[in-house]
Formats: structure tokens, C-alpha cells, sequence
């Protein structure tokens, strides 16, 4: 029980690498906030983890790079379980375009998502963090946010500074016993992945390549990026802060 009597906000927390950390996390004693922008999919996921107990999960709907949501996320987790104690900032959306495909909107998009929510969370927390003597933020950042990747121009600028964000804030933030560190995945098997399965001809080929991007032989699973979120996460990681942490099947050693 790594997260006994913690309280922690899990944003993207309603599929993928989200609901394997929140599950993770339940089952490690934490109370957990599961954040995300259809309330119809976070009260679903709510239901499916109350099996851990009616009391020690909920659910708040809404978009991480508006500050007004952000605000009524921190506040839903504070007025439902009394503190907050750990923020994973996991919401992301994923671009696969150059510069020159790639639209304004599509940009902003993606950076205030990817980026700029990791700021307003982290932000509206920090008050929380303060006057409780101390916390713990864990940032998705990806191997795209420690080295430049094809085709992923908006991506690899928004995870690029998350990684970045993360060691800013560490450095800030170290002697008030606040810690903040990032894990960067690689390509995890999640309905993300998915759906860049479904649209390609040779589906098999296709996932046959990303297998093969990683030296290890194989896309990573939710629950092993979960494992390195709850590592960093617990009080038994106290030393460290300002990590960047590759979850990656050693793609980024090469």
C-alpha cells in the first residue's frame, strides 16, 4: 500500500495510460480523482473502479487547458477527500504532421493541451501543496519530449516542454518539499495506438514496425508506464525530483 490515505488528481484519467495509473494507484490505498473531458466516460470508469470502494474514487469532467476547469478539477478533489496530494498531469492529445501540414489551430491544439495544461494544473495545485507542507506533480511528457521524432512537429515542441516545464519546476519548487518529475513513454498499446492501427492497409505490418522500434522488441503496456507514475509518486522516491524518467523499451538509448 505505496499510496496509503494519499489523495491524488489524475487528469487523461478516463482510458489508456490514465485509468491504468488510477487503477494503480487504487490499489496501492490512494483516493483518486479521475479527470477528463467526457463526463459520460469518466462516470463509467468511476463505476468500474468503485470495486475499490465507493469512497475512495471520483470522477470531474473537463478540459485541462481552460482555467476555469482546471480550477473546479482542484477544487472537486479538495471539497470530496479533504487534500490533494499528488497531481499526474497525463491529459495529451498526439499529431502526426510536419511543420508545413500542420494548421494553426492544430498547433495551439496541441500545445495547450499537451503543455499549457500541464501548467494550469500544476498552478492551481500549488496553492494546495503550500499550505499542506509539500506534494508531488508527475508529468506525461514522451520519448518525443527527449528526442526530435518525424512527422510530430506540434508533439515533439509540446512533450519537449514538458520535459523542460518539469526540471523548471523541480528547481522551484525543492525546497518546499514539493517534487516534480516526468516519465517519458514510448509507444504504449492503449486506444491511442489503436486507432493509428485501424487506419493503416496492413494493420499487421504497421504494428509489426512499431514492435520493432523499440530494442526491447515490443510496444510497452499502460501498466508498466502506471508502475514508474506510482514510483516516483510515493513517499519512498523522496529523493527524487527534476527526473525525466524513460519508460521507452530502450528506444531513446540507441
Amino acid at each position: 500500500m505505496m499510496l496509503k490515505s494519499k489523495v491524488a488528481l489524475i487528469t487523461g484519467g478516463s482510458s489508456g495510460i490514465g485509468m491504468a495509473i488510477a487503477e494503480r494507484f487504487l490499489k496501492e490505498g490512494a483516493k483518486i480523482m479521475i479527470a477528463g473531458r467526457s463526463k459520460e466516460r469518466c462516470d463509467a470508469v468511476q463505476k468500474q473502479f468503485e470495486i475499490f470502494g465507493a469512497d475512495a474514487v471520483d470522477s470531474v469532467a473537463g478540459d485541462v487547458s481552460r482555467w476555469d476547469d482546471v480550477q473546479k478539477m482542484v477544487k472537486k478533489t479538495v471539497d470530496r477527500f479533504g487534500r490533494i496530494d499528488i497531481l499526474v498531469n497525463n491529459a495529451g492529445i498526439y499529431l502526426e504532421k510536419r511543420v508545413e501540414e500542420t494548421t494553426e489551430d492544430e498547433w495551439d491544439q496541441i500545445i495547450n493541451i499537451n503543455l499549457k495544461g500541464v501548467f494550469l494544473c500544476s498552478k492551481a495545485v500549488y496553492p494546495h501543496f503550500k499550505k499542506q507542507g509539500g506534494g508531488t506533480i508527475v508529468n506525461m511528457s514522451s520519448d518525443s519530449g527527449v528526442s526530435g521524432n518525424p512527422d510530430e512537429a506540434a508533439y515533439c515542441a509540446s512533450k519537449g516542454g514538458v520535459t523542460n516545464l518539469t526540471r523548471a519546476m523541480a528547481l522551484d519548487y525543492a525546497k518546499e518539499n514539493i517534487r516534480v518529475n516526468a516519465i517519458c513513454p514510448a509507444v504504449i498499446n492503449t486506444p491511442m495506438l489503436q486507432r493509428e492501427i485501424d487506419m493503416q492497409e496492413d494493420k499487421e505490418a504497421y504494428l509489426k514496425e512499431m514492435d520493432e522500434l523499440h530494442p526491447i522488441g515490443r510496444v510497452g503496456l499502460p501498466k508498466e508506464v502506471a508502475f514508474a507514475v506510482l514510483m516516483v509518486a510515493s513517499d519512498e522516491a523522496s529523493f527524487i525530483t527534476g527526473a525525466n524518467i524513460s519508460v521507452d523499451g530502450g528506444l531513446t538509448a540507441v
